[in-house]
């Protein structure tokens, strides 16, 4: 069970600090990096990746197309960290490495995390006002027989 927990802990992280504005990430990372020791680089690279969907119908799962990423993977130590993020910005996807090998080398832990609950509560906040606005845009439309 702790497995699990700590994959979803992480999930979450990684999600977050790849929606979250990147110059915030960045910043971030740009401070936690005199604390960090030496970093190596294991890729640093952009590319192609399949974007996979789900038919909801059919409950199958299908390729929509290629999306342009950008992927970084670092290791500190013993520890490594991953970035992937949509479009070709390897200094964003170099700074999610960077925080999630601090994060899992439990480095500066208050204020990755802090900074993590902000994030997530500002992406909250954002995807909440984009509902709202879809939602009044909703027609309901009566049909006569």
């Amino acid at each position: 069970m702790m497995i699990d927990d700590e994959q979803a802990a992480h999930r979450r992280l990684l999600e977050t600090l790849a929606r979250s504005d990147a110059s915030r990430i960045k910043a971030l990372a740009d401070d936690l990096l005199p604390e960090l020791g030496a970093v190596e680089v294991l890729k640093s690279r952009s590319g192609l990746v399949m974007l996979p969907m789900r038919d909801t119908v059919r409950g199958i799962d299908f390729h929509l197309g290629e999306v342009l990423v950008a992927e970084a993977h670092v290791k500190l130590g013993g520890v490594e960290g991953y970035g992937m993020v949509v479009g070709r910005d390897l200094e964003h996807a170099m700074a999610m490495a960077l925080i999630d090998a601090a994060a899992f080398a439990g480095l500066m832990q208050d204020r990755v995390r802090a900074f993590i609950e902000a994030e997530a509560a500002i992406i909250a906040k954002t995807e909440c006002q984009t509902l709202r606005a879809v939602e009044a845009t909703r027609v309901e439309m009566e049909t006569f027989r």
